[in-house]
C-alpha cells in the first residue's frame, strides 16, 4: 500500500478545513494535504445559495459559494495540496490515516499534525422517534437544500417543517420562492432555535406560521401508502408531551426536519480523542489540541456554530497552532480547567493553559434558555474575576468571554455563569 508523508493533514476541505490550511500556510507551513470527501472544496457552503456570509470575515454580505471560493483563492498559489473525491476510513493516535479514492485506491497518510475539520450531520427522523407512518416525502432541510439548490429538484410542493434551525428556516424562504407553500414551522420549544434574522427574512416576511411548544405526532401516508398526504402536530406541555386534543392537521405532501446537527466525529473516536458530553465534539485545550498530541480539531466537528464566519476564525487558529506544533513540538503548561456554570449547555474550549504564545484566551458557550436583560458572570476557583452586562441572550447566538491568559496563574478552575438580572 502506497504511503504519503506530510506535515500537516487537515481532514476535510470545507469552511473550517479550507480556514486550518490557510492559517497553517500563514504561519509558515508548507507541507499540507486537505483530504476532501466531495468532488470539490467548499463543503456545505456550495449548496448555501443564499446571501448572508461573511459580513465578519470579510467585511461584505456573500453568498455561501462566493464565500468559500474566496478561500479557495487565497490558496491558489500556495503549495497546499487536495485530495478529492477522497474518503477518510481511518485515523491512528500515532496520526496515520487511511484514505480510499477512485484514482488512487488505498493509501497511507502519515503526519506530523493532523486537524479534523469534517463538519457535522443532521439528525434524522430515527434519532428524534418520531412516530407515523414511514413513507417517502420525509427529508433532513440540509438534504433538500442539496435536491434544490445543486439537482434542481423541487422536494414538495405543500411542506411543513418539524423544528426552527437555521437551515430549516432558510428553506422555508427557499421553497416559498420555488413556488411550494410551507404551511407551518413547528418548534418543540417555547422559544426559536433559530437566528432572529431568519426568523424575520425567512417566516415573518413571507406569512409563514410558527408554532412554537409544538410537535409532529403522526404523519399519515396517502392511499397508496407511498407518500406523505397528512402530518399532526400537538401542543407539549411543559416537559414536553404532547397534550390530547390539541391536535392540528396539516394536509401535505412533504416533511422537512430541522432538528439539530451532531458533530461527525467517527475519526476522531477511532483515533481515541476524549469528546465532550454536552458539545458531541472533542474535549480541547484553548490552541484547539486535542487529548491526543499533534491532533487538533475545529468547525463543527468541534462545537456547532451559528456563523461560517466564527467557523473561519477558529480554523485559522487550528492552523496556525499546528504549524507552531509541528515547528516547535509540544510545549508542557500547566492547565486550567473550565466547566459551564448556571445557565450554560457547555464551555468550550475545556482546557485553558496558563502559558501560550497568545496573550487572550476566548471561552465560547451557548446558554440553555432565553435570557432577558442579563449578566456573564466569570468566576476563577470561586472567586468574580470578571461581570458583563447583555441585553440578552438566547440558545441559537454562539456567545464568546475573553480571558487575559496572566488572569490564570494560581488557578485551577475557571467556570462561566450566565444568569437574568431582576430587579
Amino acid at each position: 500500500m502506497k504511503t504519503l508523508h506530510v506535515n500537516l493533514l487537515i481532514i476535510g476541505g470545507g469552511p473550517a478545513g479550507l480556514a486550518a490550511a490557510y492559517g497553517a500556510y500563514q504561519a509558515g507551513e508548507r507541507d499540507i494535504l486537505i483530504v476532501e470527501r466531495d468532488n470539490r472544496l467548499g463543503g456545505i457552503l456550495n449548496q448555501c445559495i443564499h446571501n448572508g456570509f461573511g459580513l465578519h470575515r470579510f467585511k461584505e454580505e456573500l453568498s455561501g459559494p462566493e464565500y468559500a471560493q474566496r478561500y479557495i483563492d487565497m490558496l491558489k498559489d500556495t503549495s497546499v495540496n487536495v485530495l478529492s473525491d477522497t474518503m477518510v476510513l481511518d485515523l491512528s493516535s500515532n496520526k496515520v490515516a487511511t484514505i480510499s479514492s477512485f484514482e488512487n485506491g488505498l493509501m497511507k497518510v502519515e503526519a506530523k499534525a493532523v486537524i479534523l475539520a469534517m463538519g457535522c450531520r443532521e439528525r434524522s427522523r430515527g434519532a428524534i422517534s418520531t412516530p407515523g407512518d414511514r413513507v417517502a416525502g420525509i427529508y433532513t432541510a440540509g438534504a433538500a437544500q442539496k435536491y434544490c439548490n445543486i439537482d434542481g429538484y423541487l422536494v414538495g410542493k405543500r411542506i411543513v417543517i418539524l423544528g426552527s434551525g437555521d437551515i430549516g428556516l432558510i428553506m422555508a424562504r427557499r421553497m416559498t420562492l420555488e413556488g411550494a407553500k410551507v404551511l407551518a414551522d413547528v418548534e418543540l420549544c417555547p422559544y426559536s432555535n433559530g437566528l432572529a434574522r431568519n426568523i424575520a427574512q425567512c417566516l415573518n416576511d413571507f406569512d409563514i406560521p410558527l408554532y412554537l411548544s409544538y410537535t409532529v405526532t403522526d404523519i399519515i401516508a396517502d392511499k397508496d401508502h407511498k407518500r406523505v398526504s397528512k402530518v399532526v402536530i400537538s401542543k407539549v406541555d411543559e416537559k414536553r408531551n404532547p397534550i390530547p386534543g390539541s391536535e392540528i392537521s396539516f394536509d401535505c405532501d412533504t416533511l422537512l426536519l430541522s432538528v439539530g446537527l451532531i458533530p461527525e466525529n467517527e475519526l476522531s473516536k477511532k483515533a481515541g480523542v476524549r469528546l465532550d458530553r454536552r458539545t458531541k465534539g472533542a474535549i480541547v485545550k484553548d490552541n484547539l489540541e486535542t487529548s491526543i498530541e499533534g491532533i487538533f480539531a475545529c468547525g463543527n466537528v468541534l462545537q456547532v456554530h451559528d456563523l461560517v464566519d466564527n467557523v473561519s476564525a477558529e480554523g485559522e487558529k487550528a492552523g496556525r497552532s499546528a504549524a507552531e506544533y509541528i515547528k516547535e513540538g509540544e510545549k508542557v503548561s500547566a492547565t486550567v480547567s473550565s466547566l459551564p456554570g448556571e445557565g450554560l449547555g457547555y464551555l468550550c474550549p475545556q482546557i485553558l493553559r496558563k502559558e501560550g504564545s497568545e496573550e487572550n484566551v476566548d471561552l465560547f458557550f451557548r446558554v440553555r434558555t432565553p435570557l432577558k436583560q442579563s449578566v456573564l458572570e466569570v468566576y476563577g476557583d470561586g472567586k468574580l474575576l470578571k461581570r458583563i452586562p447583555k441585553i440578552r441572550l438566547v440558545p441559537s447566538e454562539m456567545e464568546s468571554v475573553r480571558l487575559k491568559r496572566s488572569e490564570l496563574a494560581g488557578l485551577k478552575e475557571v467556570s462561566v455563569v450566565a444568569k437574568e438580572v431582576t430587579r
